[in-house]
């Protein structure tokens, strides 16, 4: 599979663009454990030609991580295409554009999936940002607003029609925002119009490598996008990887390797930001973990991970919790 001129081995796997979430330190981790491409949390567009030091450090990208793609959001077309160049000059190798996002202080402002209820705003921005920029561009979406207007079928060749290098669908409406399962017929619809000549990614409720190789095999999608199911669980696309390659599970991960993982996860984040921000931010990964599902009293568990502040205290808790981990 390629993009444009980026070409993936046979089934590639992306990590999902997600806030708070998809930091250099934890795109880098689930890098090592074999996600193909990694996708930075995305960035305000308004912010960003505004000068906004959070955000603008949200552009911090490595070769390490390469191929890595900056993604962006907005509502203004001269905003949207300002901000692509000044991305294009981070050089990523990919400039994606959020058209998913369901939040309400994105979506409910028109930018994100807000977009998918002004359709002739969205081609003209994405024309826009093909046209300004050198490097491929892509967009990730959604399959409409709500279950009556599900228009990605069609929606998608008019992207493709402004020139995407890619499309990634996320098989939920706005409406249901990441409630219910996702719908991954209309991902493989889109997949199989012959109109369709570019790479489509699909997203949604990938949890398990086998859910991952169905949807490789049931809809024929080009590549498959992981998000929620990494919180905690870096390593999922080592687990994912050797199934589509072997056909088979790989063999148990010691619960003493992936409390390691989870550890070197809580120093990564404190060394790329401080202790007090690290730990805020790497606190609710680890109350997500599977790992940590089966143990007595779980629930008071995490909450205490959950009000952590230092390192001292998280590695604490994982110690307390060693001997009851399968």
């Amino acid at each position: 599979m390629r993009i444009r001129d980026i070409e993936f081995d046979k089934h590639p796997i992306f990590l999902a663009p997600m806030e708070d979430v998809t930091d250099p330190a934890f795109r880098l981790m689930c890098k090592k454990f074999g996600a193909d491409m990694v996708y930075t949390e995305f960035v305000s567009a308004d912010a960003l030609i505004r000068s906004v030091s959070k955000t603008e450090q949200k552009l911090n990208i490595s070769d390490d991580e390469r191929p890595v793609t900056i993604q962006i959001y907005g509502k203004d077309t001269e905003t949207m295409v300002e901000a692509a160049r000044i991305v294009e000059q981070a050089r990523p190798d990919i400039v994606d554009i959020n058209f998913g996002c369901p939040v309400k202080r994105v979506a409910g402002k028109g930018a994100g999936a807000g977009m998918l209820q002004n359709v002739p705003k969205m081609l003209e921005i994405t024309r826009a940002v093909v046209e300004a920029v050198q490097i491929p561009v892509t967009v990730k979406t959604r399959l409409g607003w709500d279950a009556n207007n599900k228009i990605i079928v069609d929606l998608a060749e008019q992207l493709q029609d402004c020139g995407i290098a890619a499309l990634t669908i996320h098989g939920r409406t706005r409406a249901q925002m990441y409630t219910g399962e996702a719908d991954w017929t209309l991902i493989g619809e889109v997949k199989n119009n012959p109109r369709m000549h570019i790479p489509i990614i699909g997203n949604g409720d990938i949890t398990t490598p086998q859910r991952a190789k169905e949807c490789f095999d049931l809809y024929g999608v080009d590549a498959i996008m992981i998000g929620r199911a990494s919180f905690g669980r870096p390593w999922i696309f080592k687990e994912v990887k050797h199934y589509l390659e072997t056909g088979e599970e790989l063999p148990p991960l010691s619960s003493e390797w992936r409390l390691n993982v989870l550890r070197q996860e809580v120093e990564d984040s404190v060394n790329l930001l401080d202790e007090r921000r690290g730990i805020l931010h790497v606190r609710r990964h680890l109350a997500a973990s599977p790992l940590f599902k089966s143990i007595p009293n779980f629930r008071d568990t995490k909450i205490a991970m959950l009000r952590a502040e230092t390192k001292e205290e998280l590695y604490r808790i994982f110690n307390e919790i060693e001997p009851f981990l399968p």
